[in-house]
């Protein structure tokens, strides 16, 4: 699958230590936002974004013709760092891509710098399994992950059973109120910043559908992650998780426990995204920790 063309961007020097943004699942690049992207460049640090493979700009692939897992989503990590010619980056993931992060810094420990994954749960720790037994209702072992927020499941268990969205301002509508329950109750939420967001997300996107493969890919290869390595990671890790995380709360605290000499920090307010009152914040701790 090394055919899949990747869309991606990049910010700041070509001189300047490198930055690899990695978002999450189903997440397009310009989820990260464009005044924490400014902030990062404007810091010193050449900033790369890209979206992963069936979002976004990127190809859509036709899975059923040529199926892929997530092992190929996390290998066009290196096929993006290779394009733009960077032997190793700091990298960067929210959410799955902090998943991403943690893998790549497992198995290729020379290509990363530093570590910084936000909103994101321990690799190998089962995190789809509590996803899974949250929606369908099921009781958790002992020893599981802490399970998302009450909000967050009956979100997505009404989506699972919702007819799909007739035309594009439906589409965009039903957008805005995922981002409202990712956003977490502890900002006030914007709806028309929301409303900017989704409708540049959607007009962006080559097939808005196919970024429903990721999940697909999941269930392709569901032994993906490799368990209990997290102490094998050497790179300088920061691992950012907000007050009010509706999908892994605690996920962070778990990740920081298994990496060596990891760091963990708590951001008031923020939920699974990274709204406008973080941007600074969160700025500041990775410069911070992309300077050594």
């Amino acid at each position: 699958m090394h055919n899949v063309n990747i869309w991606s961007e990049e910010f700041g020097a070509e001189t300047d230590a490198p930055i690899l943004l990695i978002m999450g699942s189903m997440s397009q690049g310009v989820l990260w936002p464009d005044e924490f992207v400014g902030r990062l460049a404007a810091g010193g640090r050449r900033v790369i974004r890209y979206d992963h493979r069936d979002t976004g700009m990127s190809d859509t692939v036709d899975f059923e013709a040529e199926p892929y897992s997530w092992h190929d989503i996390k290998d066009d990590v290196y096929r993006v760092m290779d394009a733009h010619g960077l032997a190793s980056a700091h990298l960067v993931g929210h959410s799955a891509g902090g998943l991403l992060g943690q893998f790549i810094a497992v198995e290729r420990p020379e290509r990363v710098r530093s570590l910084t994954v936000i909103a994101s749960s321990p690799l190998g720790g089962g995190e789809g399994q509590v996803l899974m037994r949250a929606l369908t209702g099921q009781p958790q072992p002992e020893g599981s992950l802490p399970e998302p927020a009450p909000e967050f499941v009956a979100f997505y268990r009404a989506l699972m059973t919702a007819p799909p969205p007739e035309d594009r301002r439906a589409r965009i509508n039903g957008m805005i109120a995922e981002q409202r329950v990712l956003h977490g109750t502890g900002l006030p939420f914007d709806e028309d910043a929301a409303r900017r967001l989704q409708e540049r997300i959607h007009d962006r996107a080559r097939d808005l559908s196919a970024a429903a493969h990721h999940r697909m890919a999941a269930m392709t290869d569901p032994d993906f992650e490799p368990a209990g390595v997290l102490d094998q990671v050497k790179a300088p890790t920061l691992v950012i998780e907000g007050s009010h995380e509706p999908v892994k709360p605690g996920h962070g605290a778990v990740i920081a426990e298994q990496i060596p000499g990891a760091r963990l920090m708590i951001v008031a307010g923020m939920g699974h995204t990274l709204p406008p009152e973080t941007h600074e914040e969160l700025a500041t701790a990775v410069l911070a920790h992309t300077a050594g």
